[in-house]
């Protein structure tokens, strides 16, 4: 996969974006998506981040979107992670809306497989997937490290 096929994600994420990690960088870890991952990251920006972008009228930093599996396993993320095929974002504020009206406005608003409240009284992040078919418009809160609880 050439980079140049895909300077852009979406209007406000670029590839840079969508693939960086520190991570990765500091212990020289590839974090190279395919084609039909970067389809995935395609889609979710389009059908959930720029949506999100447009209602909160200010940026939204991308935590993390696509993770190679040797990334993945290094970080101790979850063996099933939709972050490996492109199909998850981790999100945070910056500023024009709290990661809390974040949330909301996704869990009423918007379509996505898995929707959680990443750790807190108001979450420190929020981790969204979405896949082309089957959303299951799962709602989750982290509380403890692997544990979550469906929301109520």
């Amino acid at each position: 996969m050439k980079k140049s096929k895909a300077n852009k994600i979406s209007k406000h994420i670029s590839f840079k974006e969508a693939t960086h990690s520190n991570y990765a960088k500091q212990y020289g870890i590839k974090n190279v998506p395919s084609d039909e991952d970067i389809e995935n990251m395609k889609l979710v920006a389009e059908k959930v981040f720029e949506p999100l972008r447009d209602w909160v009228e200010a940026p939204i930093r991308v935590n993390s979107f696509y993770r190679s599996k040797e990334l993945n396993s290094a970080i101790k993320g979850s063996q099933v992670s939709s972050h490996l095929t492109g199909n998850a974002i981790d999100i945070t504020s910056m500023g024009g809306k709290t990661n809390l009206e974040m949330f909301h406005y996704i869990k009423d608003n918007l379509d996505f497989d898995q929707l959680i409240w990443e750790f807190g009284a108001e979450p420190k992040w929020l981790h969204v997937s979405y896949k082309s078919k089957g959303n299951r418009k799962q709602v989750l809160v982290t509380k403890k490290q692997g544990i979550y609880y469906t929301w109520s």
